[in-house]
């Protein structure tokens, strides 16, 4: 699979600094012109995709290590 534009665009939006969440939703809304639920979305499908770690592997990388840790924090 090859990446569109607007995957392209939401990884460099998530490769982005953030100091508050409600800066990076209002970045989501203005500048993807989504919602940030289908952002996150498209991202989490991205993460398993090989085009997305060629086009920006710090940032997929980054994200999978987030992913599996937020798995194992539900865990006892």
């Amino acid at each position: 699979m090859s990446l569109t534009d607007a995957d392209r665009d939401a990884l460099d939006l998530e490769a982005r600094s953030w100091r508050y969440a409600a800066c990076k939703e209002a970045a989501i809304r203005d500048e993807l012109g989504c919602p940030p639920i289908r952002h996150y979305q498209r991202v989490a499908r991205l993460l398993d995709e090989p085009a997305a770690v060629a086009y920006a592997p710090v940032v997929v990388n980054r994200l999978r290590r987030a992913r599996s840790r937020w798995g194992r924090r539900g865990e006892c």
